[in-house]
């Protein structure tokens, strides 16, 4: 039985590509994997007290209005329109403020999550990690339902974090 060239063309492509893709992952050694408790890295940066004050502050403020707007909210349809107009401003205030608090949050945790990813990475690559995994999100996710609380590398990371 003669094979057509062209016939086998496709098969041998997809053989070669499947092979091709089978192989280094075969020859790949053990992978170092480690946990960090994320929130812990961030409390040790000298820059979370801004971060930790701010979000204060706002929640002090939004309390307040929040609080408003459910007095008016429990009046119900006995709410006189000088009440549906102070609500509406409030509800404006808030969201000014919301909108301002992010701003500035941005402004303020953006680089303390920089910070705190250049440490995790800087020990990841001088202690042949391959992987440093949230502690909290790998718990919540289901995704990892077992880790060896040896792998938990948030102490030696706060080390590198300045």
């Amino acid at each position: 039985m003669k094979m057509n060239v062209k016939a086998l063309a496709p098969v041998a492509v997809v053989a070669a590509f499947g092979l091709g893709t089978l192989a280094p992952h075969a020859q790949t050694g053990a992978q170092k994997v480690g946990f960090a408790n994320v929130d812990a890295l961030f409390a040790a940066s000298p820059s979370f007290k801004g971060v930790k004050d701010l979000e204060t502050k706002f929640q002090g403020e939004a309390a307040t209005l929040d609080k408003q707007i459910k007095e008016i909210d429990a009046k119900g349809t006995a709410a006189t329109q000088a009440d549906k107009t102070k609500r509406s401003q409030l509800v404006d205030t808030y969201n000014a403020k919301l909108k301002d608090y992010d701003t500035q949050m941005k402004a303020k945790a953006g680089p303390v999550e920089q910070q705190i990813d250049k440490a995790m990475s800087d020990y990841a690559k001088a202690n042949g990690f391959s992987i440093i995994m949230s502690r909290a999100v790998a718990q919540q996710s289901g995704l990892v339902v077992y880790a060896d609380e040896g792998i938990d590398v948030t102490e030696a990371i706060k080390k590198n974090i300045k």
